[in-house]
């Protein structure tokens, strides 16, 4: 897709956005399926990411550590190349318009589109209690997505649903109020690949046992890599690499020619697990030690770093979130307030 659209006969850039959710530290499965699309992203068009405290307050309810990986979620960006000059990060809080508009925008959607959403069934089913939260978590993301008047959303396979349902309640909307307000978004769907957990199933922030996290203690990742569960084939016997967690966490971090020689060795025989782990290990500290880590842990020392680029992201997407909310109440008759017109002004 291009980086530059016409609108009005002038060029603009292209406006991506998406969110993480603060649920736990970040590990190399959101690294891989999202955080390294971002950071390409912010030299192709205009980013508005944003730490999702609001979503994961359906599955986190501990002041404390929402708190906490709030921060981490931040920091772990910033560390990793986000650059503020470029792209905005703020806390989805800090923009209270998208509550209201998620509200607002509920007001024309049908339940049985809601009934439909596939995370809502897939959560429900791994046994996480059913809150209204949790049944109204489309709209939240629905508004997230249309009050910054997104143009693409970077999304894995299993969230196409999310954008589709979005573009479903804005024309609900639209037809509703008989008045354009909301851009209708795209997917810009990633070559993320499924980053296997070190159990064997998808890396989850639900399932710690399988996460290998961004910028853990070296200690910790080395216990956690050394211990992948591996059968008992010796040094000599060949290996299915495509049955590996090893080989297949190498090859989303070594290159080409790396990864070939590590499939040979599983393949002929005379590679055994164990130096394949420690193959691995120096591949996790070439791409995520060095200058990401020390830098990751001089934010850890300058708390107000973060949370300055937090606040300044806030306030320029929280100028556009007023913009789109200016038009919603002209559309639905909500007459904007000298309150409103204030804060619309920041």
């Amino acid at each position: 897709m291009p980086s530059e659209t016409y609108r009005d006969g002038i060029i603009k850039k292209t406006r991506y956005l998406s969110g993480v959710q603060p649920n736990g530290r970040l590990h190399l499965g959101n690294y891989f399926g999202a955080i390294q699309n971002h950071i390409r992203l912010q030299d192709r068009g205009e980013c508005f990411y944003f730490i999702a405290n609001y979503h994961s307050l359906t599955t986190l309810q501990n002041p404390a550590e929402l708190k906490k990986f709030t921060f981490m979620a931040a920091a772990d960006y910033l560390a990793l190349g986000l650059d503020p000059g470029k792209a905005l990060l703020f806390r989805q809080s800090d923009v209270p318009e998208v509550a209201e508009l998620a509200w607002i925008l509920s007001t024309v959607t049908g339940m049985g589109l809601l009934e439909r959403a596939h995370s809502f069934k897939d959560k429900v089913a791994r046994g996480i209690a059913p809150g209204v939260g949790l049944f109204f978590y489309p709209v939240l993301m629905a508004a997230d997505i249309l009050i910054y008047q997104s143009d693409q959303v970077p999304v894995g396979q299993d969230q196409i649903q999310h954008v589709e349902m979005t573009r479903d309640m804005a024309g609900y909307f639209h037809q509703h109020y008989q008045k354009g307000v909301f851009k209708m978004p795209e997917t810009l769907l990633s070559e993320a690949p499924k980053v296997l957990g070190l159990t064997g199933g998808k890396m989850s922030k639900s399932d710690e046992a399988s996460v290998i996290p961004i910028f853990g203690e070296a200690a910790e990742i080395k216990k956690k890599v050394m211990g992948i569960p591996t059968d008992s084939k010796g040094v000599e016997e060949p290996k299915d690499p495509d049955q590996s967690v090893i080989f297949s966490l190498y090859k989303l971090l070594a290159s080409p020619e790396e990864t070939a020689d590590m499939e040979r060795g599983f393949r002929a025989g005379g590679m055994g697990y164990g130096d394949a782990k420690k193959t691995l290990l120096q591949q996790l500290e070439k791409k995520f030690g060095g200058e990401a880590r020390d830098k990751r842990k001089k934010l850890d020392q300058n708390p107000d770093q973060v949370e300055d680029v937090l606040v300044q992201g806030a306030k320029a997407a929280r100028r556009v979130a007023c913009e789109t909310m200016a038009r919603v109440y002209e559309a639905t008759g909500i007459a904007p307030s000298k309150i409103k017109r204030d804060i619309a002004s920041i």
